[in-house]
């Protein structure tokens, strides 16, 4: 009996060792296993940050962008607003100056445009009402200058302030709104350079 005790004995030394071997091994490969997941998942990981924090730069980036132009397109609003304010009030003291600076002024703008032959002018009911007793005189002696002659309308024209000079069939409004927008691009220009530089 001493025999087969010895035998399974032996037999449970080799089990338990078989049992040790492959334990050992599956535990080997399992930390394997598990070191590779680990660097995957630290590789991954890093991937996933850079990419994560590239995005964010760009999207940082992309946010700065919009503001900025946001900014400039509000600052150039606001300028274009100040701008047209500026016009409006110079057309508005243009048009409250007195009677006699006010139709100097007009002669002024007259001479520029009167030519050969005979010219109309009309000004709005309000100016009729107040036009000076040597306006249409010294709107003639501009225009003889020219081989021309000027006469005075006695309808009003359907403006403001300024005036409507035709000849013929051909007529120029010359109120000062509407030279303003006539040069609307160079008047922007030069009030934009005097209020900002």
């Amino acid at each position: 009996m001493a025999g087969i005790d010895d035998i399974l004995n032996i037999i449970e030394n080799q089990q338990k060792q078989t049992e040790q071997s492959i334990i050992s091994a599956a535990e080997k490969k399992a930390a394997a296993i598990k070191k590779d997941g680990d660097e995957k998942a630290a590789k991954a990981y890093e991937e996933y940050i850079k990419r994560a924090d590239e995005q964010a730069d760009r999207d940082f980036e992309n946010a700065c962008k919009s503001a900025d132009a946001e900014m400039k397109r509000r600052i150039l609003a606001c300028k274009v607003k100040c701008i047209d304010s500026v016009i409006d009030k110079t057309v508005l003291k243009l048009r409250n100056l007195p009677d006699k600076e006010y139709f100097a002024l007009l002669e002024r703008l007259a001479g520029r445009l009167i030519r050969k032959g005979e010219g109309v002018i009309s000004l709005s009911e309000k100016d009729l009402k107040r036009v000076t007793a040597d306006f249409e005189k010294n709107l003639n002696k501009i225009a003889e200058k020219s081989g021309g002659s000027i006469s005075l309308s006695d309808i009003p024209a359907d403006i403001d302030d300024g005036f409507v000079l035709s000849y013929g069939l051909i007529s120029e409004n010359c109120s000062f709104r509407a030279i303003m927008e006539a040069d609307k691009d160079s008047v922007r220009d030069t009030a934009a350079r005097v209020l900002f530089g």
